[in-house]
């Protein structure tokens, strides 16, 4: 499932076919097909926090939902209007029980399945309830309906951990601050950073070890980064 979102990514960015049409067929079947998710939703959020990374209210990425403060800045203004929705100087303890466990599982699948029907994606929706048909057919038969059910949390919170380390590691360090209204060179600059080149690396992380490759040639294939 993780690769299957590597993957996914790569086709969003048009960057495996030379036609875009043929890379926006292949994207919502392996989206919707293989990880029951909408490729619309993706795009929406994605192509957000490509053009404005790490810049808050512009970037979803960074939109913690008032459990997290992130960056320099944001924790000052916190302090300054008294928002304390949480006891945010205990963040980095309460991190691991909520943000890596709970992202796929819980918040993305509500968001993604909410979309697909007040947005009307019906393609999108359709492709997904081919997802949960091929999955609970497979598993019924071996775990029933309770233990289906169980697997399928399982794998995604074990995803969830894998997505979350691999898509922080390369932003929450850098700049996390409003607009600052930067050429978009500057801009994307300012919110990525590299990861250790390895065999191991490029596998676990998609090669978006290569960050700040993948933001300044976003539909670059992602075996040229390390060019």
């Amino acid at each position: 499932q993780a690769q299957a979102g590597w993957l996914q990514h790569d086709f969003g960015h048009l960057s495996v076919f030379k036609k875009s049409s043929w890379n926006h067929i292949v994207h919502k079947f392996v989206i919707g097909h293989l990880k029951g998710a909408s490729a619309n939703w993706w795009n929406h959020r994605h192509f957000q926090h490509h053009a404005k990374p790490n810049i808050f209210q512009k970037d979803p990425d960074v939109n913690m939902l008032h459990i997290f403060v992130l960056g320099d800045t944001q924790p000052v203004e916190y302090g300054k209007k008294k928002l304390k929705y949480l006891p945010y100087n205990h963040q980095h303890k309460y991190f691991f029980l909520i943000f890596p466990p709970l992202l796929i599982p819980v918040y993305f699948q509500i968001q993604i399945i909410s979309t697909m029907i007040r947005r009307r994606f019906w393609a999108d929706l359709a492709w997904a309830i081919s997802y949960y048909l091929r999955y609970f057919i497979t598993y019924i038969p071996f775990y029933g309906v309770l233990g289906s059910l169980c697997l399928l949390t399982f794998v995604r919170f074990l995803e969830s951990h894998w997505f979350v380390w691999v898509t922080q590691m390369n932003h929450i360090p850098m700049e996390i601050d409003s607009e600052k209204h930067r050429d978009w060179l500057s801009s994307q600059m300012a919110a990525t950073c590299n990861i250790e080149q390895s065999f191991f690396n490029d596998w676990f992380t998609g090669h978006l070890n290569f960050q700040i490759e993948h933001h300044l040639f976003p539909t670059m294939p992602r075996h040229n980064f390390w060019k």
